[in-house]
């Protein structure tokens, strides 16, 4: 597929009228509807609606949109990075995160890489799981993730955090005013968690069969803080991580646990074969503005 298509396609997806994607492009009109046909040719089915009155994109034309638009950023990320100082690292990385510790970690970290490159761009996805974090590297659409452990495989990883568990309960609850509750205080509550394959799910599940019991899921969703939220609506009870008394949501209490609690340990993935100098610079400044706890 030739990279002028490409451009004529977004010309015309982006401006909807071939004059003025014309003009955009320093054409004339006739070679960009001759482009925009035989792209269409290319890929088997039309892109483009074309009426007498509008130019509307067809459900295929949607679809080739957004990997048009990362063709050509590529394509513009490849020519600068040709072009880079010594000193200067071009490049993209894919970062997935999840979990409460995020507000924590993520604004230093991404203030760091912008400030000592502003040439790596970033791509953030988020309510990214521990296990959907695997998968994505697995198959090359991530290549750094924040994770809680365990994680499944044997990707290379560095803790960034180790934090207690706490019972969160709706400010109303009859535990609401203690200092201190035993896990086995909870046994016979209804449960809000998050789905089954969350490592933080997998921590609270050994802590309770631990504590003689089995939760009774009542509600399951995959955002921490719709967890915390969904508690103080009086859905049910959790366990949470310290890290999450900065922003309890109206209406939740957070409490520690009697005795040696869980603990969660949360680390940043990555994928070994995909650490070029992008994600390596990233990595790196990781390791200075997130140490690894004591």
């Amino acid at each position: 597929m030739e990279i002028r298509l490409v451009e004529a396609f977004l010309a015309v997806a982006e401006e909807l009228h071939f004059a003025r994607a014309a003009e955009r492009l320093h054409m004339a009109q006739s070679p960009l509807s001759q482009a925009i046909k035989k792209l269409e040719k290319d890929v088997g089915t039309p892109l483009f609606d074309r009426t007498t009155r509008a130019v509307t994109l067809t459900s295929a034309g949607h679809a080739f949109l957004p990997h048009a638009r990362r063709i050509l950023g590529e394509v513009d990320l490849a020519v600068r990075a040709t072009g880079a100082g010594l000193d200067e690292v071009y490049g993209r990385v894919r970062l997935g995160l999840s979990g409460a510790l995020n507000h924590r970690t993520l604004p230093p970290l991404t203030r760091a890489v912008r400030t000592r490159h502003p040439h790596i761009a970033l791509e953030l996805a988020d309510r990214v799981t521990t296990e959907d974090a695997v998968a994505a590297m697995e198959r090359g659409s991530l290549d750094v993730a924040f994770a809680a452990l365990p994680a499944p495989g044997a990707l290379p990883h560095r803790i960034i955090a180790v934090e207690e568990l706490g019972a969160v309960v709706p400010g109303d609850h009859a535990l609401a005013t203690r200092d201190v509750v035993a896990l086995d205080e909870l046994a016979e509550q209804d449960w809000v968690l998050m789905p089954g394959q969350s490592a933080l799910r997998s921590v609270i599940g050994t802590a309770c069969h631990t504590a003689g019991f089995r939760p009774r899921v009542a509600q399951e969703v995959k955002d921490p803080y719709v967890v915390l939220s969904l508690v103080a609506g009086g859905l049910g009870v959790s366990l949470a991580p310290t890290c999450v008394r900065p922003i309890m949501p109206a209406g939740a209490v957070w409490l520690p646990l009697q005795g040696p609690g869980p603990r969660l340990r949360s680390a940043l993935l990555w994928h070994p074969d995909r650490v070029g100098p992008a994600v390596r610079a990233l990595l790196d400044i990781a390791a200075e503005v997130l140490p690894e706890p004591r």
